[in-house]
This record gives structure tokens, sequence and C-alpha cells, in this order.
């Protein structure tokens, strides 16, 4: 190991950024590493990348393929045509890709390919949905990587039960509480509820933007409808996401909201913010992935609104439940009645990941 090993980390939507910033500090304090950073462009709005870099205290992206938006054969295709150009002409000793993105999938083709190691960060989850575009992209990384690092037990036993060999498998733990331990005290320091006029522990935060609940009036008039009886209960902030607002204007379901007096609509804020107010509120209802994760490690109950999901361990360990739309109204009562477990935050959940994943990582490469 005299040369230093060149590791791609392959960031894509803005949620990678948040998983790839620990393990980018872990491996640049080696001294036998050269981690580089990878911006497929998914997401790529200039202020809010340029905020986020900041915020994590990471270089410049070493790479920045611009890939934008699209569906997702021309996403998933541009990016292994860009990337593999990358690959090529700069070739990494090992690809670390993480979630369950487009260019997760399309970077992990690329790398096997031309025999290039891929690392998959956040594998083995399941939510045995394949109409969701990212079970697929989960099921074909984790495939085709060569090493798979887990972050809970029934990870590894979906792999065990797609016939992974043991030896690929390493349960690393939850990186985005590594995230949120090295944001910690930015973000408490935001205080954004008193920036609001919210009282701390008094007030819900909600994200919504899955195709399944935005994307039809059907799905999201009843939903709308919820929330709006919910927010005479307590106050609800609710940054929109860009999805849900053009569908809220399109079925003219925007004033709805605009006219509750509990309801702050207010425009997507950065990762410090964000987390300012849910680590603050007294109750979180989203179909995001990851905050059923972080409001687990919080001990915050999280009413998810989807019919499944790939992290069964907030729901069996954590504070997390699985909601209909038409039950939304009841689940959040019986959480202001304090009718809701506490939960227990999960084994390996400790900030402490990325330290595991660059010992796996040296382990594996001296082996």
């Amino acid at each position: 190991m005299s040369a230093k090993t060149v590791v791609h980390l392959i960031a894509a939507a803005r949620p990678n950024f948040m998983k790839v910033a620990p393990l980018y500090h872990a491996l640049a304090g080696e001294d036998w590493c050269a981690p580089q950073i990878i911006h497929t462009g998914q997401h790529y709005d200039p202020n809010m990348s340029d905020d986020f870099f900041r915020d994590l205290k990471m270089p410049r992206p070493h790479h920045h393929l611009g890939i934008g938006s699209g569906t997702h054969g021309e996403q998933t295709g541009s990016v292994m045509i860009a990337y593999e150009k990358i690959a090529l002409e700069d070739r990494p000793d090992w690809i670390v890709v993480v979630g369950d993105v487009n260019p997760t999938a399309a970077c992990s083709m690329v790398g096997t390919k031309l025999w290039i190691p891929v690392a998959h960060l956040e594998a083995g989850l399941r939510s045995r949905d394949r109409r969701m575009p990212e079970e697929i992209n989960r099921m074909v990384t984790d495939a085709i990587a060569d090493v798979l690092w887990t972050p809970s037990p029934d990870a590894d036993e979906n792999l065990r039960a797609e016939g992974v060999a043991q030896e690929r498998i390493t349960r690393v733990g939850n990186i985005m509480i590594d995230s949120y331990e090295l944001m910690r005290p930015a973000i408490e320091a935001d205080d954004a509820p008193a920036a609001m006029g919210l009282e701390v522990g008094a007030y819900g935060v909600i994200t919504l933007h899955r195709p399944s609940n935005v994307d039809t009036a059907d799905a999201l008039e009843p939903i709308v409808g919820q929330i709006v009886a919910a927010s005479e209960k307590l106050p609800l902030v609710f940054p929109v996401h860009p999805r849900t607002a053009k569908k809220l204007d399109e079925f003219g379901l925007k004033e709805r909201l605009e006219s509750a007096a509990g309801i702050h609509l207010i425009e997507p804020v950065n990762y410090i913010r964000f987390m300012s107010l849910v680590s603050n509120a007294r109750l979180a209802i989203t179909d995001s992935g990851g905050i059923q994760e972080e409001t687990t490690y919080l001990s915050i109950p999280c009413l998810t609104l989807r019919e499944n999901t790939e992290r069964p361990i907030t729901i069996e360990q954590g504070t997390n439940r699985l909601t209909r739309p038409a039950e939304l109204l009841d689940q959040v009562n019986r959480i202001l009645a304090g009718d809701w477990p506490t939960g227990q935050k999960p084994d390996l959940w400790d900030g402490k990941t990325a330290g595991r994943i660059v010992e796996d990582l040296k382990r594996r490469i001296a082996g």
C-alpha cells in the first residue's frame, strides 16, 4: 500500500452527499488513500450544491458529469457514458456507490465491466416493491458489486437469501447517523423553530414527494385533507418539494394548504435547517427513506405515508409506523396523547460507521 489507493465516491442526489461526506473525511485522513468525489449532477442547483459542500466541509467535486434530469433510461445511460470516460482516463482503484438512485446502478455497471472493484454503501435494503425504481437500482447494484456494506441485520438477511456470499457482506451501520453527528453543532446552533416562531416539541414536519402520493389528484387530495385536519391539532411545517408544488398547483390544492392557519408552507431548505426543524419536532410525516432513520435515531414519532418500507428496522426497533392517508389524523392524535413507542437506536447507528468502512476497505485491500 505504498502508492495511495484512489477511491471514487459517487454522489448523485442530494442525500448522497450526506452519506459521502463522513466517508470522504475518514478516507482523507488515511495516509494510504486518495478519495475523489464524482458528482453525477442528477440534482444540480448551483446555490444549494455550494451550500452543501461548504456545510459538509468537502472540496469541490474532482469530476462533475453534469447529467441533470431525464427519464430513467436517459439518466442511467448518460451516467454510464460519462462516467466510463472518467474511469478510463482517470482509473480509480475502487468505486464506492451509495443508496439507490439511477447513477448508483449506472456507475456499478461501469466499474464491474471495467474490472474495477465496486463497494455499495447502504446495501441490502429491500421494500419488496418492484414498482419503485429505487428497488430495481438496489437489486441491480447488490447483484454486481464486489463489497456490500449494510446498515442493519435485515439487510444482511436479504442479501444471504438472494445467494450473496458472506465474504462480500460487512455490516457497518448507518452512515446517515455519521452525517447527523458531523453536522450536529451547526444543527443545534441554527435554531430553526425560533426563527419560524415555533415552540420546540410542539409542531410537526412534513415531507412529501413520491409519485404514488403526489402524481394524481386521487392520491394527493385525501392527504391534503388529512394534513389540514392535523394542522388544527398542532402547527405543521411543510418544505414543499418541487414535484409536489407542481402537482398542488395542477390539482388546485395549494390554496387549501395556504388557507390553513396551522400550516407553514416553505421552500426546500438545506440539511442544517431541515434537521434543526426535525430534531426539535413533536412528530414527522413523510414518504422519504432517510427521515425514517433520523427520527428513529432521535426517538421522534414518524408517520410514513407508504405501503412498505425498505427500512423495516425503523418499525421493528424504532419510532416509525407505516400509515395510510385515511389514518393520518388518528395516528397524529395517538402521538399527541402519548400513545407511541419510544423505540431504541439500532445496533451500530452510533456515528462511527465511516470508521468501520475505512477498516473494512483497508482489510480488503491488504488481503
